[in-house]
């Protein structure tokens, strides 16, 4: 399950993803696989998880996969663990697990704000107490934390979804700045991609503006995957900082 053209930079990394039964990270952990990378998949939905590991075996790829919950830290710990175990060392972690339920501040949806700190920030800082000690203690390891567009630029209902995408960014930043000569970090900053994102939004005319939004404009997952990709299969003395990738047609 390898691509000849990029297998010498890939083959042989163990990559964690969390997020990864569906979207960006589905499209990332086939893709790495392929192309000869170890894939260690976290994401909620079991079934979902399993169905991929199974895809990603039968055609001769190596994965494990765990079920994981990245509003609690023991799962993501434990995913990071199965990396270990199961594999001897983890090369890189990708945070990719995200929700966007967005709405005007005036609907007061606290309980979506909480989601989306829990998840979007939480999520990200559990990711990196599990892996960091691990990638300090091996020498080596790279984050990949993905972001968004909206971390850039704030337009009406993502106050509080755009607040979290600019608290990835600082975070990845800190980290990539106190990470040293070992460590690498990248934040990948996608656009409007096609996925199942709006299926956290709690409030039904923004879910149906979203999907307007993602059936016209929405770039593949698999374009986000590639992004990744060329971020890790970098020489170990080259840190991609960010990539922002979205559609030609976004604004």
């Amino acid at each position: 399950m390898k691509d000849n053209a990029q297998q010498n930079n890939l083959a042989g990394k163990v990559v964690a993803i969390t997020g990864a039964s569906s979207g960006i990270g589905e499209a990332t952990a086939l893709l790495l696989a392929r192309q000869g990378a170890t894939v260690v998949l976290g994401a909620r939905r079991l079934e979902r998880l399993a169905a991929l590991a199974e895809r990603i075996a039968a055609a001769g790829g190596q994965v494990a996969y765990a079920q994981t919950d990245v509003k609690r830290r023991d799962d993501v710990g434990a995913l990071i663990q199965l990396a270990g175990e199961r594999y001897g060392k983890l090369d890189v972690l990708i945070n990719n697990a995200g929700i966007g339920p967005i709405s005007l501040l005036e609907e007061l949806r606290v309980e979506d704000w909480d989601d989306m700190i829990d998840v979007n920030i939480k999520g990200l800082l559990y990711g990196i107490a599990a892996a960091l000690p691990v990638f300090r203690q091996q020498g080596f390891g790279h984050f990949v934390n993905v972001a968004s567009t909206a971390g850039h630029r704030i337009v009406p209902t993502m106050a509080v979804y755009a607040g979290t995408k600019f608290a990835v960014r600082a975070i990845s930043e800190g980290l990539r700045q106190e990470a040293g000569e070992k460590l690498r970090v990248t934040i990948v900053s996608p656009g409007v991609v096609h996925t199942d994102f709006a299926d956290s939004m709690t409030n039904p005319e923004m879910k149906a503006q979203i999907l307007t939004m993602r059936d016209q404009l929405g770039i593949a997952p698999e374009a986000i995957a590639r992004a990744i990709a060329y971020a890790i299969e970098q020489p170990a003395d080259v840190d991609v900082g960010e990539i922002v990738i979205r559609p030609t047609a976004q604004s």
